[in-house]
């Protein structure tokens, strides 16, 4: 059930953790995404980029320079990825299923990012999604991901879904009809272990990643706050 009835044209979600998560200010901010990508660990040249990245949704103090060598892996893609999907977990107001918003744009220090409303239609359909103001409003594991999405592909339109209370099962319905081809970029938004020693996060987050690779259903909330999406 929506808390709203349909995207509207004037209909913006602002930003909400801008000058919290990452500087409000549109030059600081550019400069900061800049700088992580800059010292991103140098990989020899691979051809092509992924089709799908997990990456984390902290403050960029804390994981930004995680999140950059991810991003830089898509340099390659700009002007070819036109529509990202961004699935992240709910962190404020609960939802039954995958939440849709009602905005017809996202906006940051850095621009307007518009909701590609074709690719909304296409999922409206579906038991498990709904649309929730409500649910985006605050949440921000979705609106960390814009700036980077912004600074290292430009101009691209945006699916975000606030994953709630669903299955693997019906999260990979929703990503089977937006999985598109080359212009289609899937983002998952997912912090790993939280409030342990380095030692202990790094022992539990190696076996997250290990489980990851194998593609094991089994993966938990408590190794990955986005292990619904994930899996």
């Amino acid at each position: 059930m929506s808390d709203t009835n349909t995207l509207h044209p004037g209909n913006v979600r602002r930003a909400a953790v801008a000058g919290m998560f990452y500087p409000g200010d549109a030059g600081e901010l550019s400069r900061q995404i800049a700088g992580f990508l800059e010292h991103t660990p140098h990989r020899a040249p691979a051809p092509g980029f992924p089709k799908a990245v997990i990456v984390p949704h902290a403050g960029y103090v804390y994981s930004g320079a995680v999140a950059a060598s991810a991003y830089d892996l898509l340099r390659p893609a700009r002007g070819i990825i036109r529509r990202t999907v961004v699935l992240g977990p709910c962190h404020r107001v609960p939802v039954r299923g995958l939440a849709l918003p009602a905005a017809a744009a996202f906006e940051t220090p850095l621009g307007s990012v518009l909701v590609d409303a074709s690719a909304v239609a296409s999922i409206r359909d579906m038991p498990q999604v709904t649309e929730s103001a409500a649910t985006h409003a605050q949440e921000h594991a979705i609106e960390v991901q814009l700036p980077f999405l912004q600074q290292v592909l430009g101009e691209f339109s945006l699916v975000p879904l606030v994953v709630g209370d669903a299955s693997p099962a019906e999260v990979a319905g929703v990503l089977e009809r937006l999985w598109g081809g080359a212009e289609t970029l899937i983002v998952i938004s997912s912090d790993l272990s939280h409030y342990h020693s380095h030692a202990e996060a790094r022992a539990i987050d190696a076996a997250t990643v290990k489980a990851i690779l194998e593609l094991d259903s089994g993966l938990s909330h408590q190794q990955a706050c986005g292990a619904t999406p994930i899996v």
